[in-house]
């Protein structure tokens, strides 16, 4: 065989092998291992297409929604589409110990699935916050910052962990 034919040869064998592994990504199941980023009204709307999917759910913490059972690290809270009290919203529940920084009215997206009795149960709490820093002023606290999560949440239903 000649080095040509060789390198011919060796070129059809990548492109067979190439083209190959594109048709698996285009054909295959690729689709079931999808997770759909979706707003409570998306998913209010979505009917039976939502109970099937693992889907991330973004929105605001309701104000006054949050039951954090820390016997049992429960955590029961709605994700709305917005602060307004009349915004479609979904009751969310966690089994982990949500972060530090999350409190009422603030953005979070949750990952799980969403059952048939109206329950989006989260394997996964992430909070949305702002990447400044503000260095304390002179004569503040640098634990200043815990006061506002405790101003953010009402003491009537939840203590976030970690807060003073």
């Amino acid at each position: 065989m000649t080095p040509v034919n060789r390198n011919r040869l060796i070129a059809l064998g990548a492109l067979l092998f190439a083209g190959a592994g594109l048709g698996f990504i285009a054909f295959g199941n690729i689709g079931d291992n999808l997770v759909y980023y979706w707003s409570p009204s998306e998913l209010l709307s979505n009917g039976d297409k939502a109970y099937t999917a693992t889907i991330r759910l973004g929105g605001v913490v309701q104000p006054g929604s949050i039951q954090w059972n820390e016997g049992h690290t429960t955590l029961d809270f709605r994700v709305a589409d917005g602060p307004n009290a009349d915004a479609k919203s979904v009751h969310v529940r966690s089994l982990e110990t949500p972060p530090q920084m999350f409190r009422e009215k603030i953005g979070v997206v949750v990952e799980g699935t969403y059952d048939k009795s109206g329950v989006f149960t989260s394997n996964r709490l992430m909070v949305n916050h702002s990447n400044e820093y503000r260095a304390p002023k002179e004569g503040e606290s640098p634990r200043k910052w815990q006061d506002t999560l405790a101003e953010g949440a009402t003491t009537a239903t939840v203590t976030p962990p970690g807060a003073p």
